[in-house]
């Protein structure tokens, strides 16, 4: 079986396990193994990936750059449908991992390879990612899936760090100090693993990259003002930015007042719960400020059903659905419901709190002269009296019904407390003249 394979591209990010399985690969397999790492706003992670990858062995490395396209046709999308995963999670590992799959896919058709592999363990979220987009990609495409092939001897991080300094693989440094993985894009990154396994224990504030401490942010407040269209973030200021552009300024802002921590217990798609901790500061600025400009211009039983709609599509997200039908028609009626969220939201941000101070759109449904508590002509007050009795019709009903079943001495002592109610009231009004 392996001797079919001639050549493999590899979703490579330079880290202990993909640096490892290329040289694995070439053994196990004896192919041309190609790399591949993907750009979607991890910085200086990408820095010396070239000459890592070829001096592991591999014959050549595409290194693409796919920032603006993960803004505009991943992240962009999942705000619109205000998608967040078990009430905290806006989902940044999850949207990432489709595209860098569906890039996969085409660098191998471009190459004419005959697998693709990726570095994911058998216990986590993202094998899934990962392969159910090659198969809804690619339904002939062979999969070599490291941690779960038969050949795969490794058993532990020590067992991976012998083979490469016994093979001179340069490997990024984990120390007792530092022993977690993280993984970061232009929405977030994540923290996992080592010493977050304990969930009682606080993660120890060197962890984090994108985010201050909140008590250690300034003491002045941070205003931003952020302008939509359709339901997609266009400005910031009145600063027109490219979608990527306009997420590196916004994590900038919301980073430095502390903004987008999140340390969560969730739920694996496989079984399992993990903790998880989050840094999002741009992403949870923007999922606020687009609700706010909803609020204006999204009619309410539209919100309502959208609204109940996020769980699912968040679900869709996280378990790697992206390229399903259901995912496909639930977008186009997301999209739908956005037509007319145009408009501006001015946020206030402090000490790890994102706060809607403002927001107006020329397509408001907000109207003062029916919303004010002043004197006005245009909203006639007496005609929610048969509002709420139609609607209090069937809780009437009910209580009616339950006074004939308790027969008529229920009901009897019912009427002779409502007259002595009547009684009560007409004495106080009496009083009050």
């Amino acid at each position: 079986m392996s001797n079919k394979i001639k050549k493999v591209v590899l979703a490579y990010s330079g880290g202990l396990d993909t640096s490892v399985i290329v040289r694995w690969l070439i053994e196990t397999y004896k192919c041309e193994v190609i790399c591949f790492a993907a750009d979607v706003g991890q910085k200086e992670e990408l820095d010396g990936l070239k000459e890592k990858a070829i001096n592991t062995g591999a014959s050549k490395i595409y290194i693409e750059d796919l920032t603006e396209e993960f803004a505009r046709d991943f992240i962009f999308p999942a705000l619109r449908a205000n998608a967040i995963y078990e009430g905290v999670y806006l989902l940044g590992t999850s949207l990432a991992r489709p595209l860098i799959a569906k890039k996969q896919i085409e660098i191998a058709h471009t190459e004419g390879a005959d697998a693709v592999c990726h570095g994911a363990t058998g216990k986590g979220n993202d094998q899934v990612r990962f392969e159910m987009t090659y198969m809804a990609l690619d339904p002939y495409v062979r999969i070599i899936s490291s941690w779960k092939d038969p050949h795969w001897t490794f058993d532990s991080r020590q067992s991976m760090l012998d083979y490469a300094a016994k093979h001179k693989i340069p490997v990024p440094l984990v120390t007792k100090e530092k022993p977690y993985s993280s993984d970061r894009n232009s929405l977030h990154i994540s923290h996992e693993g080592g010493i977050l396994e304990d969930p009682w224990a606080e993660p120890p504030e060197d962890l984090f990259v994108l985010t201050v401490a909140p008590e250690a942010a300034p003491d002045k407040p941070t205003y931003v003002e952020i302008d939509f269209v359709n339901g997609n973030p266009i400005a910031l200021d009145g600063k027109k930015l490219s979608p990527a552009k306009l997420m590196d300024k916004i994590n900038e802002l919301a980073g430095a007042n502390g903004v987008g921590r999140v340390d969560m217990v969730e739920n694996r798609f496989v079984g399992m719960k993990s903790r998880g901790v989050y840094e999002t500061p741009g992403g949870t600025v923007l999922w606020a400020a687009h609700r706010a400009v909803e609020s204006l211009t999204m009619d309410r039983e539209v919100m309502m059903m959208r609204d109940s709609l996020i769980p699912k599509y968040a679900q869709l997200v996280y378990n790697g659905f992206w390229y399903s039908p259901e995912m496909k028609t639930l977008q186009a009626y997301i999209d739908a419901t956005q037509e007319n969220v145009t408009g501006t939201a001015r946020m206030k941000l402090y000490k790890g709190n994102a706060i809607v101070v403002g927001r107006k759109s020329s397509f408001s449904l907000y109207r003062e002269d029916f919303a004010t508590f002043e004197k006005e002509e245009v909203y006639n007050q007496m005609d929610a009296t048969g509002f709420i009795r139609l609607n209090a019709l069937r809780l009437r009903i009910q209580a009616l019904t339950k006074d004939k079943r308790s027969g008529p001495e229920s009901k009897e002592k019912r009427k002779s407390e409502r007259r002595k109610l009547e009684r009560r009231s007409e004495s106080e009004r009496q009083k009050k003249k």
